[in-house]
């Protein structure tokens, strides 16, 4: 093999531009073999080769860094050139400047990566949901209105039929970087490329739909997985769905705000329900069998004799799950006993000699003597 200068990585392989990864690792296991330096004692040359073969190899091998070579060109480092006066500590010198200035050398210059399309923005919006969608989960549809990538140059900002271009100012490294001179020596600042937005890429002829931006807004709906047991005020988030980023880069997040209506019979306390059950004063005393409606279905609920008003029945299980883990809390059905006013001349007769079995002192009738009294004077 030829001693060949590092600037064609595909001729050192022997492979085509389009060459598939598979390709590319046979080729390289071929040359690697043929000219390891353990292979070719007597061919001092065949180490630096060795090391233009390794040095194409790890470059075309990883995704990205053959996109880059196939858009900037060679490494600014070379390979193969000179013995590495760093090598016992396994890094050159130029790896020391990559660390402090990024990839290709010193303050103000060298080939940098570039930023890339910028992410969009975050986006909010509010639902309001049922009350026994909070307790148990429900799917709600929601419409937003966002910038989304755009269908004609699908995110590119280019006119269909042409490709952006490497940006003039920034040289396609997406930042541009000032070199200043301070007591402490050069200080070195980075800031967003102003002509390409930190892209690396100019636009010269510009989608007629987007104008360039590689989105447009636009109406759409999405459905929302409401877990079981949020509350009131509770903020989900929806990982890339918020706005489209500009010219195909990648979307922000979507979050929601949860709205719950409130209910008519159930107050919510954490993971526990309270609900009201107004029982007559005969089935307070007596003890009865009601129904009573909870979020599960109709429950038969036992009314023991003598129950006070305020008394507490408990429902295991029939409260609010707990969000993110297990179980349920339960409902506590607070009794409320009604005393009767509509009562007929019959019943309050009953009631009466009830009273009076009892020993308990009651007001007189209102057509008593008392009364007939209270109203002459009138």
């Amino acid at each position: 093999m030829p001693a060949v200068a590092p600037d064609d990585f595909y001729e050192i392989l022997g492979v085509s531009r389009n060459a598939s990864e598979d390709e590319i690792k046979k080729a390289y296991l071929r040359l690697a073999r043929e000219l390891h330096p353990d292979a070719n004692r007597d061919d001092p040359s065949s180490e630096e080769r060795f090391k233009v073969v390794n040095l194409a190899y790890e470059t075309l091998r990883d995704p990205e860094r053959r996109r880059q070579y196939d858009m900037f060109g060679s490494s600014p480092r070379g390979a193969g050139g000179g013995a590495d006066p760093f090598g016992g500590f396994g890094a050159g010198f130029g790896d020391l400047f990559d660390a402090f200035f990024g990839a290709g050398g010193g303050p103000g210059g060298g080939q940098r990566t570039r930023s890339g399309p910028r992410k969009g923005e975050d986006a909010e919006a509010t639902v309001t949901i049922e009350f026994a969608g909070a307790v148990f989960g429900v799917q709600h549809e929601l419409t937003v209105r966002l910038p989304q990538t755009c269908a004609t140059c699908s995110g590119t900002g280019a006119r269909p039929g042409t490709t952006p271009i490497r940006c003039s100012v920034c040289q396609g490294a997406g930042e541009v970087r000032k070199v200043r001179q301070s007591i402490l020596g050069q200080m070195v600042t980075a800031s967003p490329c102003t002509r390409c937005g930190g892209t690396g890429e100019e636009i010269t002829s510009p989608c007629p739909d987007c104008r360039g931006e590689g989105r447009r807004r636009e109406e759409h709906s999405l459905v929302v997985d409401v877990p079981a047991g949020v509350d009131d005020g509770a903020t989900l988030r929806l990982p890339g769905r918020g706005a489209g980023g500009l010219r195909g880069g990648p979307p922000g997040d979507l979050y929601v705000h949860l709205r719950v209506k409130p209910h008519p019979t159930f107050m919510r306390q954490g993971p526990q329900l309270h609900a009201a059950l107004h029982v007559a004063m005969t089935q307070a005393a007596l003890g009865a069998t009601v129904s009573f409606e909870t979020l599960d279905g109709t429950e038969e609920l036992e009314i023991p004799a003598g129950s006070q008003g305020g008394k507490e029945i408990r429902l295991r299980g029939r409260g609010v799950p707990n969000l993110g883990g297990r179980g349920r809390g339960d409902l506590v059905v607070i009794l409320v006993v009604d005393t009767p006013d509509d009562l007929s001349k019959e019943q309050e007769d009953l009631i009466r000699r009830f009273a009076e079995s009892r020993g308990e002192v009651v007001a007189a009738p209102e057509g008593g003597l008392m009364s007939k009294l209270r109203g002459a004077f009138k």
